[in-house]
């Protein structure tokens, strides 16, 4: 069975939408940022203050390939992972990249409607958050735009259920 990817900006929806895809394929879930949180014993934006993004993006990397393929599992990569260390090669050759591909309107929304989540590159309480999430967005869309299936707008799991299903 191909482990199946989910690519794409903070609060695209990787995390509520990839343990209800884990569930409903009976597939094992990991959200890669809760992983290195673990392992490190640390909170992310902790984290990024004591070693700096380097260090974080190298701890992506370690836990990435940790997944091989036919492990089965729905996989919710940081926003960023697919976009350093040749990460997107590592995703496709080991499953099914599925970027959620999202409105930066919306992902405003949602991390302003969650301000208490721990995202160290995203203040809630930007002004210019919008700017800032569309010069990102426009940073990593071609390495996002190397997925095996692309989701616009508003995703649901019924609709990623059916395209994963296409793939496998």
């Amino acid at each position: 069975m191909k482990n199946i990817f989910l690519i794409g900006m903070p609060s695209s929806g990787k995390s509520t939408l990839g343990k209800r895809v884990a569930d409903a394929l009976h597939y094992r879930f990991i959200d890669t940022d809760k992983q290195i949180v673990r392992d490190e014993g640390r909170s992310i934006p902790d984290i990024f203050a004591q070693f700096g993004e380097a260090y974080f993006r190298e701890a992506e990397r370690r836990i990435l390939r940790t997944i091989r393929p036919g492990d089965s599992a729905v996989v919710s990569t940081g926003g960023g992972m697919p976009c350093f260390h040749n990460n997107i090669e590592y995703i496709n050759a080991t499953g099914i990249s599925v970027f959620l591909d999202v409105p930066v309107e919306i992902l405003v929304r949602r991390i302003q409607a969650h301000a208490a989540d721990d995202r160290p590159l995203n203040n809630p309480s930007d002004p210019d958050l919008f700017n800032t999430l569309q010069q990102r967005y426009v940073t990593r869309l071609p390495f996002y735009s190397q997925a095996t299936i692309i989701v616009s707008g508003e995703t649901n799991e019924d609709e990623v259920l059916r395209r994963i299903g296409a793939w496998m």
